[in-house]
């Protein structure tokens, strides 16, 4: 009985490396639980992230960052478009066609990023997230913001 345990033993420390890698979160993914939050809406929900959670996501990113703050009051860098929290229906094909691709909304405080975040999940987009604070946590964090001239010539 003694050589069958010992025999056992590697099969069993194996399957516990398979089960469980280690680390196994996308280098996408912000590195710890304590930087996201589900967010429930009716039909769904979206997911709140950290400054620190977004920072970490913009590493390797792999998904369309929305600044729907108005007016103009800064962009993060690597910011694909600048859609207005109360006209997001109206620029609906400014978001990706599949519904299921990740869409990063952020404002400057945190609410017109809410409103939007809901009004997408409610038309169907499943891969939500929104930057928790806005761009007043990210400055907070440490973070960056460009201010490029928006107006039209």
């Amino acid at each position: 009985m003694k050589h069958l345990r010992l025999a056992v033993l590697p099969l069993i420390v194996g399957l516990a490396s398979v089960l469980d890698p280690g680390d196994s979160t996308p280098p996408d993914e912000p590195t710890s639980r304590d930087e996201t939050r589900t967010v429930p809406v009716d039909g769904g929900a979206y997911t709140s992230v950290t400054a620190r959670g977004l920072a970490a996501m913009l590493e390797h990113k792999d998904f369309h960052l929305v600044n729907v703050h108005i007016p103009y009051a800064g962009e993060i860098e690597g910011t694909d478009d600048f859609v207005p929290f109360d006209q997001i229906e109206q620029h609906i094909e400014r978001f990706p066609e599949d519904r299921s691709a990740r869409i990063v909304l952020y404002c400057r405080s945190e609410g017109m990023g809410v409103t939007s975040a809901t009004q997408l999940v409610r038309i169907g987009f499943t891969d939500v997230w929104n930057l928790e604070g806005g761009m007043n946590a990210w400055t907070a964090a440490g973070g960056d913001l460009l201010n490029i001239d928006r107006s039209d010539p």
